[in-house]
C-alpha cells in the first residue's frame, strides 16, 4: 500500500526527480527512526501559496521553504502534510551554492524528520537536524 504522495498546488512537482526512489527512501527514514508511517502528502507550491498557509495557520507573516503539519492522533502512526515552496528552495539553493535538486531533497527529508520528532528552533536541535538531513541525503545518493 502506497503511503507517500506528491502533489502540486500551484507549482508542478515535475521538478522532483526519481519519485519512486525518493518515496522508498522516505519510508526507510521512518523505519530507521522507528516511527510508524500511515500516510504522508507532500504539496509543492509557490512562495505566495505557502505564505498564505503560514499566515492562516501559524500566524506568521514571512516566507519559508517548508511547513509541516502532523495530523496524527495521539497514538498510532504518523499522518502528515508537508508544504514546500519551490520558489524558496530555488533561492536557498542559489544562496547556499548547491544545486536545486539537492536542496529540494534536503527539504523533503527535513519535513519527514519533523514528523519523526526532530525540531529546529534551538542551536543544538538545528545541528542534530542538519546531521540527520545529511545522513539521509547520503543514503539517497549512495543507492
Amino acid at each position: 500500500m502506497q503511503k507517500i504522495f506528491f502533489h502540486s498546488a500551484d507549482k508542478p512537482a515535475s521538478r522532483l526527480l526519481h519519485k519512486t526512489k525518493l518515496k522508498q527512501r522516505i519510508e526507510q527514514l521512518f523505519k530507521k527512526e522507528q516511527v510508524k508511517l500511515d500516510s504522508l502528502n507532500y504539496v509543492f507550491c509557490s512562495d505566495e501559496y505557502l505564505l498564505q498557509i503560514n499566515r492562516e495557520f501559524l500566524k506568521h507573516d514571512f516566507y519559508t521553504d517548508i511547513i509541516t503539519f502532523d495530523l496524527s492522533e495521539k497514538t498510532g502512526a504518523v499522518i502528515g502534510e508537508v508544504y514546500i515552496s519551490l520558489d524558496r528552495v530555488k533561492e536557498n539553493a542559489a544562496a547556499l551554492g548547491t544545486i536545486f535538486n539537492e536542496e529540494l531533497l534536503r527539504v523533503v527529508f527535513h519535513g519527514a524528520l519533523h514528523l519523526c520528532g526532530y525540531r529546529d528552533k534551538k542551536k543544538a536541535d538545528i545541528e542534530e537536524m542538519r546531521k540527520k538531513e545529511e545522513q539521509y541525503l547520503r543514503l539517497y545518493n549512495k543507492q
